[in-house]
């Protein structure tokens, strides 16, 4: 056994076990359905260093080891009862000449934004502030930016690694192509601990907040109207509908999102996508915000009450049927005394479907739009909204979104570059050690 007493010596970052002060604020990760969960070690790395010696560690006492960008997946990757590496004391982010950014694992969006800004750079991502940018991008990237410059993952341009052997590689399309292939898309703690990204930014842009709300219309209607409308939209718009239902109200419709385009422009697009709705929403735009702002302007509050929510999504190629709708929407807004429920759409199309399948390890390059259900876990309503659904749907998930509930999580996550995944794992870990439910497994040697 391995003397802990030489490892916790050479670490550059901090060591918590269940009997140091501060432990328990460290091991809780950012979603509340995990907190329960207490790791026989956090390591909170600051160094590539402290990874390497981690993962050594963990090796020869025969912990499960898990890494930790923002701690928010959905069903606990980032949270273990063996040992958390916590990249939170792993953030610098520097922008070379040609907007070349690389971005420690560690860091989170806020800060990846805000520092970008300062360059008048920025990236195509997600908005939730303490979201990991590690995270986010191994596992594909979808956000605002999106149906105009594509996936996070779609602008990685190169990553450092530790392997499951302690060796330290980096990747890109010249030097370990196959791994570099790998984690654009399925790269979350499947081949090895990420400890920074080199990214292809953009230029920040000047964006116009959106959003919209509707009353007295058919909810039917609405849905219907966005499912043909908002996929084939200009690049340059993304608008997302939220159906939101409370008890004992009626179901609440929800249009947001940015657009490129100045407010007249985008007024007028608008006014085309409700014209077709024949009830007119009230508009609230704001144009001509620095995009950073807008992203933090659909962040909650930091004083929000934290609720356990799960959360099932699912690809769509076509629009829901109309027998299917009406019954989603039946199911939506039934008569109960608690609970919130919500449904999202999504929409996907421009810059996301224009990528071929193989070209990276995210395979959902022809979806329309991604539907979501989201209610307290212990909600029997999500796993009966999503099977109702599900009739209509292409069979394919987000890697992002992870559901435990799934009955072939390899196609639904991966679709058809699952083989060359399995072939990858055996070349990098082939012994599992970085391992998971519903993670990749090694291709079996041919005998």
């Amino acid at each position: 056994m391995p003397d802990p007493a030489d490892f916790r010596s050479s670490l550059d970052g901090e060591w918590f076990s269940p009997d140091s002060p501060g432990y328990d604020e460290v091991r809780r990760p950012a979603d509340v359905n995990h907190r329960d969960v207490r790791p026989r070690l956090v390591v909170r790395c600051h160094t590539v260093r402290d990874v390497v010696g981690a993962i050594a560690h963990a090796a020869a006492t025969g912990d499960r080891i898990a890494p930790r960008g923002g701690g928010h997946c959905f069903v606990g990757r980032s949270s273990t009862d063996g040992i958390v590496l916590d990249l939170a004391g792993f953030d610098d982010i520097s922008v070379a000449d040609g907007g070349i950014a690389t971005i420690d694992a560690g860091a989170r969006l806020a800060r990846v934004y805000a520092e970008l800004h300062t360059h008048g750079r920025t990236l195509p991502a997600g908005c939730g502030p303490t979201v990991g940018i590690a995270g986010l991008t191994l596992g594909g990237g979808i956000g605002l930016l999106g149906r105009k410059h594509g996936l996070t993952c779609d602008r990685l341009v190169g990553a450092r690694v530790v392997l499951a052997d302690g060796s330290v590689v980096d990747c890109d399309d010249d030097r370990e192509p196959d791994l570099f292939w790998a984690l654009r898309g399925a790269g979350g703690g499947q081949f090895g601990v990420v400890t920074s990204l080199r990214f292809a930014t953009v230029p920040e842009p000047t964006a116009t907040r959106v959003e919209a709300r509707w009353s007295g219309i058919s909810l039917a209607d609405l849905v219907s109207i966005w499912q043909a409308w908002a996929p084939d939209a200009p690049d340059e718009l993304t608008v997302d509908l939220s159906l939101m239902s409370e008890p004992d109200a009626p179901v609440q419709a929800r249009l947001f999102g940015s657009s490129l385009f100045d407010e007249r422009t985008t007024r007028e697009l608008l006014r085309e996508f409700a014209g077709r709705a024949g009830v007119a929403p009230t508009f609230d735009l704001r144009g001509g915000l620095p995009f950073h702002q807008l992203k933090s302007s659909f962040a909650e509050p930091a004083d929000a009450p934290e609720r356990a929510l799960r959360t099932r999504s699912e690809f769509f190629s076509r629009a829901l049927a109309d027998s299917t709708l009406a019954t989603l929407l039946t199911r939506l807004g039934e008569p109960r005394t608690t609970g919130t429920r919500e449904i999202t759409f999504a929409a996907m199309g421009g810059a996301y479907n224009r990528v071929a399948k193989d070209a990276t390890a995210f395979a959902h390059r022809d979806q329309r739009f991604l539907l979501g259900h989201i209610a307290a876990t212990t909600d029997p309503w999500i796993d009966d909204s999503w099977a109702t659904a599900h009739v209509d749907g292409s069979g394919r998930v987000y890697p992002n979104f992870p559901d435990l509930a799934l009955d072939d999580p390899g196609r639904a996550y991966h679709g058809g570059n699952h083989s060359r995944l399995a072939a990858i794992k055996s070349a990098y870990d082939p012994h599992s050690f970085f391992d998971f439910p519903q993670a990749v497994r090694p291709a079996k040697e041919t005998p």
